[in-house]
């Protein structure tokens, strides 16, 4: 089966792809930012990316999900099954009380290997919503800050017009 890159490395990878993102916006000489085609396509090239990457982490999250559920399952019903013949060995005088001793280790040991995988399920959910948490958090701050860059830009286009048209009006009245 081929390696599947670990939730933080996911969430690097995600980081480093916003990162990019971030940085793609420049400003030119007077202040004012520029978008382009190109840029535009970047973010959402990103933005697509990003929305794939949560839907395969959402699916292998399912597989591996279901996979649990079916082993588990599997293990029920064969556990079932091992505890219908136990019953009728037991009824018999015992022939075989060596295999059902280990049938009975093995169902054990079973038992005990399904215990730490629910429990690594659970906690591998958990870690993937709080790096889902932060990320979207991170997101909106991201949201935020540009909101308020363009504020910034906005007021300091508007007030560097207004002093060039007072030094303007400045000029023409000593001539």
């Amino acid at each position: 089966m081929a390696s599947m890159a670990t939730p933080k490395q996911i969430w690097e990878q995600q980081q480093s792809q916003m990162q990019r993102v971030k940085n793609s916006g420049i400003i030119s000489c007077n202040g004012s930012p520029i978008k382009d085609d190109k840029e535009e396509e970047m973010a959402k090239s990103a933005l697509a990316l990003f929305r794939a990457k949560e839907e395969e982490i959402e699916r292998k999250k399912m597989e591996v999900r279901d996979k649990v559920q079916a082993y588990m399952g599997r293990v029920e019903q064969a556990t079932r099954r091992l505890a219908d013949i136990r019953e009728e060995l037991d009824a018999l005088i015992d022939p075989m009380k060596k295999e059902v001793a280990i049938l009975r280790k093995k169902i054990d040991t079973v038992n005990r290997e399904l215990k730490p995988l629910g429990q690594s399920c659970q906690k591998k959910e958990r870690e993937y919503k709080e790096a889902l948490d932060a990320f979207n958090g991170k997101n909106k701050e991201k949201a935020q800050l540009v909101s308020k860059l363009m504020e910034l830009v906005s007021e300091s286009e508007i007030l560097r017009m207004k002093k060039l048209d007072e030094l303007s009006k400045n000029i023409e009245n000593l001539g």
